[in-house]
Parts: C-alpha cells; structure tokens; sequence
C-alpha cells in the first residue's frame, strides 16, 4: 500500500491563547492522519506560546518555535517553512477551525492533478455569535482576478513545498504587513502556476467586526497600493486596469461597519 504524502500544517501566531486550542483540536480531528503542525509564535504577550507548548508536550507530532521579537506574519510563515519536512503545505490561522475533511480532498485533488500547483477551498465566516453564509472562490482563478480580489482564501491553501520554495516563501517587507497573500499571488500567477478551488468550505474562518477593525488602516492600504502596483506590473495587466491599484485606500474611506456588511454579503 502507497503511503500518504506528509502534508505540513503552518500557523503564524500572535496574541491567540484563547482561540488556538480549538485550531489545533480541528488538526487533531482530521480524517487525513500523515501531517505535522508547525505553530510559530510571533512573540505573543498573552500566553500563546504556552498553550503552543502544551499540544507540543502532547504530541511528537506537533513543533513550536518563537521569534524574538514580533515580525509580523510574511516574516513567520517564512520561519515556519523552514523547518517544515511535507510534500505538501497548508495554511491556516490561529483562530481558524478546519472542517475534518479538509486535507483529505487537498490530497487528493494534489495527487490527481499535477498541473495544480495549490489548492484552496471555500470558508465559513464564523464569529462568537452565529455563522455566515459560505464564500466560495472562483474553481479556477486566473490573473485576471487579482485585479479586484484575491484568487485563493489564504487560510485555506494547500501548497505543493516545491512550489513555496521556488517562490521564496513570504516576501518580508514593511509593505507586506499586511496583504502578503495577495504579493503571493502575483508572484504565483507571475511564473505560470495555476490552482483550484474546491467548490465547498473546507475552514471556518474567524471573522468579528474587532478583527475587520484591526485589518483596515491607512498605513497598511499604502502598502497594498504598492504590492498591487508591483504585481499589475509584474503580470503585464493592461494600463486600463491600474485604477483599481487604490482599491485598498478607498476601502478605507469607507465606515468600517458599513464594510463589515458588505464584507459579509460576498458570495
């Protein structure tokens, strides 16, 4: 009997003590056994990194690392994949519960298909309160869609290491604090890759108003500005299309509950 490729679960880190506990339980619930957990703690001042170190007690299975100090997340991914030994790489965050058959069909759809180079999924917002209504992604997103949106839920991927190593991982910029999957993504599309979206949720993705408050500022819609830039330039995106560079400063202007809405109504 062929044995199952190791995947590679990653978690960045940061001031979630109360939440990763129900991350890493949806790891160990898995259908999908052959996987490791890498956690790397983005130097937290809660108690994060002891309940990090808890799990890794428990189990052989489980590796936790530290920064020394905090270096947001493109910059702990990166450390994260350098100790990572799978085949394949999956993301999720600290606060993220995946549903139990989640790296069975990420597996499956990797090992059938060698023209997909990752594979991401569908996600149920959820909050303290009552879950959303699923988002499914585009089954096969093109460069084209980096022009409004992301193509892949970053929580959701599963990466072939190959293609993450060929990247260069993460780039750790000051303008990459925020918005690192979408600099990801242009590189990813940059080089020829393609990749697939499983037409279902496969992770329940934390999402509170406090959250989306934490996300928008102007510094970080700059940095957005730039990457976006970057990257139209990068995949020869037609001239016509550069307005919608500044999508992220002109989210900003807009009242944050207002946005939370409309956020909340994407399909």
């Amino acid at each position: 009997m062929t044995k199952k490729p190791l995947v590679s679960i990653i978690i960045g880190a940061y001031n979630c003590a109360e939440s990763l506990s129900i991350s890493i339980k949806s790891i160990l619930e898995q259908k999908y056994t052959n996987w490791e957990l890498i956690i790397c703690d983005d130097c937290s001042t809660d108690n994060t990194y002891e309940v990090a170190c808890k799990y890794a007690n428990l189990y052989k299975r489980i590796t936790v690392i530290r920064n020394s100090e905090n270096m947001k997340l493109a910059y702990t991914l990166n450390q994260c994949l350098s100790v990572v030994s799978g085949k394949y790489v999956a993301r999720m965050d600290a606060d993220d519960v995946c549903l139990p058959d989640r790296l069975t069909k990420q597996v499956q759809i990797l090992e059938k298909h060698p023209e997909y180079a990752v594979v991401g999924g569908g996600i149920i917002p959820y909050n303290e309160h009552s879950e959303k209504k699923p988002r499914i992604p585009k089954e096969i997103p093109q460069v084209k869609d980096l022009i409004k949106d992301v193509p892949f839920y970053h929580p959701t991927i599963m990466m072939r290491k190959s293609v993450y190593d060929d990247l260069g991982g993460y780039t750790v910029e000051k303008r990459t604090t925020k918005g690192q999957d979408m600099d990801l993504w242009f590189r990813f599309f940059a080089k020829g890759y393609k990749g697939y979206n499983i037409q279902s949720p496969v992770l329940k993705y934390h999402e509170s108003l406090e959250d989306y408050k934490a996300k928008r500022n102007y510094d970080a819609a700059w940095g957005m500005v730039q990457t976006r830039y970057i990257g139209f330039k990068l995949n020869h995106i037609p001239l016509y299309f550069y307005p919608f560079i500044f999508k992220p400063v002109i989210s900003v202007t807009i009242p944050r509950k207002i946005m939370y809405k409309l956020h909340n109504r994407k399909i």
